[in-house]
């Protein structure tokens, strides 16, 4: 009976050291040498929508946080001063084009009589008509504004995503500009990682990513875009003589730096509602079982 105690204990003492280790080589590959972060930002192109004309806002056929199409009307600005502006442009254009009718005849008229009319009158005419035909062109230059701006009168969505921020209101008097609306880029999400200096030894462009979001379950797949090829050195910011200013102050305990890796997202689930800002864990290298344990592709995702 001690024999059969004796072997129990060494048996759970041996059980405990190997676990021990075991879980001691899983943290050490999970945090000093595989590649991975906990430290990813969700991030998207936002387009700053701001009007090229001046006017009171009369239709807003949107509402905060509304998914547009490319193309789809944002918000209408009153165009009855730029119909008018069209027909003011168009009358111009008219009177301008009638008297090139004239001064043309009657530069013909003097041309046709050579021995009657002097030629420094016959230049003058000339003139006259070239002076009108520059006169049309700029009148129809105007004309080309006027209808320009009525067209710029309503504002469109230049990509499709979501409206986000919406303050605008029918009634309001916007300026050229002016930013009053944003549009976000629904086909431009994508993940920026920052890597710790230590492990990008394993981080290349084009190698396979998996993707976790803090608020999600589910792997999003991509794949690594770019690596930054620069980050802020504090060092080397001159000082009032121009001369590179080193701080003195050198500790044995370095931080490591964190290097910005561009990852693009594959594919991302319809259950997932990406938001830019979202906090992600990013894991570089396929989901291999043989080379990564499970236990580690937990640690990765959870701790």
């Amino acid at each position: 009976m001690l024999v059969f105690k004796a072997i129990v204990r060494i048996g759970l003492t041996l059980f405990v050291v190997t676990s021990a280790i075991f879980l001691a080589i899983e943290l050490w590959q999970t945090y000093m040498l595989a590649p991975w972060t906990r430290d990813g930002r969700v991030r998207v192109y936002v387009v700053d929508i701001a009007p090229e004309v001046e006017g009171t806002v009369v239709r807003l056929p949107v509402v905060d946080n509304q998914y547009v199409h490319k193309g789809d009307p944002l918000f209408v600005l009153d165009p009855v001063r730029f119909r008018i502006a069209v027909r003011a442009a168009q009358a111009s254009l008219d009177r301008a084009e009638e008297q090139l009718k004239i001064n043309q005849r009657n530069s013909r008229r003097r041309m046709g009589l050579g021995g009657i009319v002097s030629a420094e009158e016959q230049e003058n005419f000339n003139t006259t008509a070239a002076i009108s035909v520059a006169e049309v062109n700029a009148a129809r230059a105007n004309l080309d504004k006027a209808k320009i701006d009525l067209q710029r009168s309503v504002l469109y969505s230049p990509v499709n995503g979501y409206v986000t921020n919406l303050n605008l209101r029918v009634g309001d008097f916007v300026t050229v500009g002016q930013r009053r609306l944003a549009v976000i880029d629904s086909d431009s999400f994508w993940v920026n990682a920052y890597f710790e200096e230590t492990k990008m030894w394993g981080v290349h462009v084009g190698d396979a990513v998996r993707v976790k979001l803090m608020g999600y379950k589910q792997i999003i797949p991509g794949h690594v875009v770019s690596i930054a090829r620069g980050i802020n050195d504090q060092n080397s910011n001159p000082d009032g003589l121009g001369l590179q200013d080193v701080n003195p102050i050198f500790t044995w305990v370095r931080l490591a730096q964190r290097i910005p890796v561009r990852v693009h997202l594959d594919h991302v689930p319809e259950t997932i509602a990406l938001t830019a800002g979202m906090t992600a864990t990013v894991v570089v290298g396929p989901e291999d079982r043989n080379r990564r344990g499970w236990l580690t592709t937990w640690l990765q995702y959870h701790l």
